[in-house]
C-alpha cells in the first residue's frame, strides 16, 4: 500500500494552541499532515511558541491594525492562500469570520467547538451545560459554514458531567477528548475518507446522517 500523501494545512489560532499541539504531535508520528504555517491574530498567543519549537512557520496578523472585519479577513485569506493549504484548521481562533472568508475556503475549513452541537453555540459552553443540568457534555468537529458553529458535524466526543464539576473541571475533561478527535478528523480528510459536498458530509462514500461518535475506549470509526 502506498503511503498517504501528507495533507498541507494552515492552522489559525488566538491562544494557547493545545489542539494545535495535538496535531503537531500527531504529525511527528504517523498523522499525514504537513503544517505549512500557524497564523495568529495575537502576537502573545502561546501557540506561536509551540509552532516555533516544532520548526513551523508562524505569522501574526493583528486585527487591531485593520479598519474593519472585512479588510482584515481579506488580508487573512490572502495570507492563508499563500501557503496553498488543502485544509484550514481553526484551533481556538477567536474571531467570527466574514461570509466572504468562509466562502473562499468552503469545504476545506474545519473547527472544533466545546459542546455537543447544535447545543451551545458560541461562548461559555461548559457553564451553560452545567446550568442546564446536562448529564453529558462534549466537543464537536465540524466543517465551517457561514452560520456560527452551524456547519455539518463530522465527529463528536462525549464526556459525563459529574457531581461537583465546575466549568473549569468540565472544560479540562472535554479538552482531553478534543485532543483526540481533532487529529482524527484531520487524518480522515487526509486519507480521503471524509469530505463535504453540497453542505453534506460523506464518509467512506456514504452520507453521514449523524455525526460519528468517539467511543468510550478513545477511538472512533475508521
Amino acid at each position: 500500500m502506498n503511503p498517504v500523501e501528507k495533507l498541507p494545512l494552515v492552522v489559525l489560532i488566538s491562544g494557547s494552541g493545545s489542539n494545535l499541539q495535538a496535531i503537531i504531535d500527531g504529525a511527528l508520528q504517523d498523522l499525514p499532515a504537513d503544517i505549512r504555517a500557524v497564523i495568529s491574530n495575537r502576537a502573545d498567543a502561546y501557540g506561536l511558541e509551540r509552532a516555533g519549537r516544532a520548526g513551523i512557520e508562524t505569522r501574526v496578523l493583528d486585527h487591531r491594525k485593520f479598519p474593519d472585519r472585512e479588510s482584515y479577513d481579506r488580508s487573512l485569506a490572502d495570507l492563508v492562500e499563500s501557503h496553498e493549504p488543502a485544509l484550514v484548521v481553526l484551533a481556538g481562533f477567536m474571531r467570527i469570520l466574514t461570509p466572504e472568508f468562509v466562502r473562499r475556503f468552503q469545504g476545506r475549513m474545519i473547527n472544533i467547538h466545546p459542546s455537543l452541537l447544535p447545543k451551545y453555540r458560541g461562548l461559555h459552553t461548559h457553564q451553560r451545560a452545567l446550568d442546564a443540568g446536562d448529564s453529558v457534555h462534549g466537543a464537536s468537529v465540524h466543517f465551517v459554514t457561514e452560520e456560527l458553529d452551524g456547519g455539518p458535524v463530522i465527529l463528536q466526543a462525549r464526556v459525563p458531567v459529574l457531581s461537583g464539576d465546575d466549568a473549569d473541571i468540565l472544560a479540562a475533561r472535554v479538552l482531553k477528548k478534543e485532543h483526540i478527535i481533532y487529529p482524527t478528523v484531520v487524518r480522515w480528510i487526509a486519507e480521503g475518507k471524509v469530505c463535504m459536498r453540497d453542505g453534506r458530509i460523506f464518509k467512506g462514500g456514504r452520507e453521514l446522517e449523524a455525526p460519528e461518535i468517539l467511543d468510550d475506549g478513545g477511538a472512533a470509526g475508521g
